[in-house]
């Protein structure tokens, strides 16, 4: 079990030892085993997923940007497949600060919008509230940051 009260601040990038799968509008979009996993305090895990390993056509540039204080700047993607449109279902850092350079290339997928996300098979419950789209899965202990009342924690 780990707990999100161990993980550091400022954040850790570490490779994830697990097979990533999201699955929308009856599309597989991502089945990665070279995913990284972003670990910060009170959070729980973000997967990044290498572009090279997300299905071709199914992210477009979206609206907006946003600025992390350890990460640097993020851009947001759409995701589309067929007709079905999400708007800011997914984010990256082009050229993130020095530090997390790991993280240039990939997309980091917010599991509640995204459709069925799973770790080695186990559907993800998706980080409450709408700003940290952290991955939730049974060997995750909380309490999390991102509902109701856990800003000024």
């Amino acid at each position: 079990m780990e707990s999100v009260w161990d993980y550091p601040r400022p954040p850790r990038v570490e490779r994830a030892a697990a097979r990533v799968t999201i699955v929308h509008a009856g599309r597989v979009i991502v089945d990665s085993d070279r995913c990284l996993r972003v670990l910060e305090t009170s959070h729980p895990p973000v997967y990044y997923v290498p572009r090279d390993d997300i299905a071709d056509g199914v992210l477009q540039p979206g609206d907006g940007r946003s600025y992390c204080e350890f990460k640097g700047v993020a851009t947001y993607w759409d995701l589309v497949v067929g007709d079905v449109r999400v708007p800011r279902a997914g984010w990256s850092y082009e050229r993130p600060a020095p530090g997390y350079t790991d993280l240039a290339g990939a997309v980091a997928f917010y599991p509640s919008r995204a459709g069925e996300c799973r770790v080695d098979g186990e559907l993800v419950r998706a980080q409450e509230g709408d700003f940290y789209g952290g991955w939730i899965t049974a060997d995750i202990a909380g309490p999390f940051k991102g509902g109701p009342g856990t800003a000024g924690w």
